[in-house]
């Protein structure tokens, strides 16, 4: 059973680092019983590409524009702009001029693990698509 908490920037964990994009966990599943919450921002033009999972996924604005699609409608979406995208549909997204940042929410997914793993497990520096497929996979993701 999931207990009250509060979270304040100062007591957030350090940043995940999801291919030069950063991803704060805010809460996990096992915080909440089953979604998930994330503060996710970065420089123009990072941000994953065409893929989708079986878990809901939301997206709410909170400063700059994102540049998105899901399903093949395309958008820039600016602050304020939510955008949710059900469990198997496809989506992407990429960081607008100046960066962006955005508030995630996921439901009964396997975001958390997969990003700490793309944190730890990944070396950026040199990596290959065929490992980026690889991970995701893994926490039931399919990278377009």
């Amino acid at each position: 059973m999931a207990k009250p908490f509060i979270l304040s920037p100062d007591d957030r964990p350090a940043p995940l680092n999801a291919g030069g994009f950063m991803i704060s966990v805010l809460a996990s599943k096992a915080d909440t019983d089953g979604y998930e919450i994330f503060h996710q921002s970065g420089p123009e033009g990072k941000g994953p590409g065409p893929h989708f999972h079986p878990w809901d996924e939301t997206f709410l604005v909170l400063s700059g524009e994102v540049h998105c699609g899901v399903d093949g409608q395309a958008t820039v979406a600016t602050p304020g702009t939510l955008m949710h995208v059900p469990g198997g549909c496809t989506h992407w997204f990429k960081f607008g001029k100046g960066g962006a940042a955005v508030l995630a929410i996921t439901s009964r997914g396997n975001a958390c693990e997969m990003f700490t793993e793309y944190d730890s497990g990944v070396n950026w520096d040199s990596v290959n698509k065929e490992q980026l497929v690889a991970v995701a996979a893994k926490h039931g993701q399919t990278v377009l």
